[in-house]
């Protein structure tokens, strides 16, 4: 199991008592909760930079030209 630290979070009232309510019914603590979400939300800004950086050398579109084409092709 990975080293913790303790650190102090402020959650609003409504998602303090669904994560109290959630820890209850999974039978998983507040902190695993927490560490799952964070973990996600991390992951999914390593998937969005890596997609940027992906597409870095793809030629960049007008906003205007694209939607001048949407609307010739009936999109808009």
């Amino acid at each position: 199991m990975p080293t913790t630290k303790r650190a102090t979070v402020y959650l609003e009232a409504p998602l303090h008592r669904a994560l109290r309510l959630k820890s209850a019914e999974t039978d998983a603590s507040i902190s695993a909760l927490v560490n799952a979400a964070v973990r996600r939300s991390l992951a999914e800004d390593a998937d969005d930079l890596a997609a940027f950086h992906e597409r870095a050398n793809e030629p960049r579109l007008k906003f205007e030209s694209v939607v001048r084409d949407l609307k010739k092709r009936g999109k808009l």
